[in-house]
């Protein structure tokens, strides 16, 4: 039996993670495409139920059998929420997908929902009962500590939002490719200045693609080397002018920036 102090990285690491049974397509979830079923099969759909009705408002990832990763900012504490696993289409009953509710849920202590780019955009539900993996329901792998990916690096970001600003939330699971625009070029005052932290990746810019309302808490998935998918972002906020506007790319949540607060959350709770 793993120990409750292993660290999140080797929890998913022997459980295995990051490498989905069935493959996504690596096409270029604003002007996205509709990703092959569970082909992502860490993403989860955070629901709140309002007036009995359950309803989509943000993504996250499975990064242990009963813990999902999302942005702090998804977090209302005046919402009952559920996670939905194993999930393509929100609107149809799927065999295999499950919704769970939340045990607890640990938002970051420095996360200040008036300031968010001031960081630390980041949250952990516990699941009341594990989650029983199979290929439609699978783990995220976490980067290790102080990863940091080079200029373009091809990611993907997942989910269900907008599908174009103010537009509908989409039915299907939507994916896009986005290409990491690294510290350097996204702290440039004609892109996002000084409003990026270190602790901050940002993705797209390219005035095309981005994600956007929905997409939030969800994964920036990136392959590395070994051939392997990892979670390097948390879907965190996008331009007031727009999901999609150019030089101003969705700004996630860096992964690596966190593994310690993410271990530490998950021992003592």
């Amino acid at each position: 039996m793993i120990s409750a102090v292993l660290a999140s990285v080797l929890i998913a690491s022997a459980l295995g993670c990051g490498v989905p049974s069935i493959e996504p397509s690596t096409l270029r979830v604003v002007n996205g495409v509709d990703a092959i079923p569970h082909s992502w099969p860490w993403q989860i759909s955070l629901q709140y139920n309002r007036d009995g009705e359950w309803r989509h408002t943000c993504g996250g990832s499975l990064i242990a059998p009963n813990w999902v990763m999302t942005a702090a900012h998804c977090i209302n504490d005046q919402l009952s929420y559920r996670v939905f696993v194993g999930k393509h289409n929100l609107v149809e009953e799927e065999g295999g997908a499950k919704a769970i509710l939340p045990e607890k849920i640990v938002v970051h202590e420095k996360w200040n929902p008036v300031f968010v780019v001031f960081g630390n955009d980041i949250a952990l539900i516990k699941l009341s009962e594990s989650v029983t993996l199979s290929d439609h329901i699978q783990l995220a792998c976490i980067p290790p500590a102080d990863t940091l990916l080079t200029n373009l690096y091809p990611c993907y970001i997942t989910g269900w939002g907008r599908l174009y600003t103010g537009g509908p939330i989409a039915d299907k699971l939507q994916q896009a490719l986005m290409p990491v625009a690294d510290y350097d070029t996204c702290t440039r005052f004609d892109w996002w200045g000084p409003a990026i932290r270190d602790t901050m990746v940002c993705a797209g810019g390219d005035g095309v693609v981005a994600g956007c309302n929905g997409d939030s808490g969800g994964p920036l998935n990136c392959k590395n080397a070994e051939g392997t998918w990892e979670v390097h972002g948390i879907a965190s906020f996008v331009s007031g002018l727009g999901c999609n506007f150019i030089k101003k790319p969705t700004v996630f949540t860096r992964v690596s920036a966190f593994n310690d607060w993410i271990d530490q959350a998950m021992i003592n709770n």
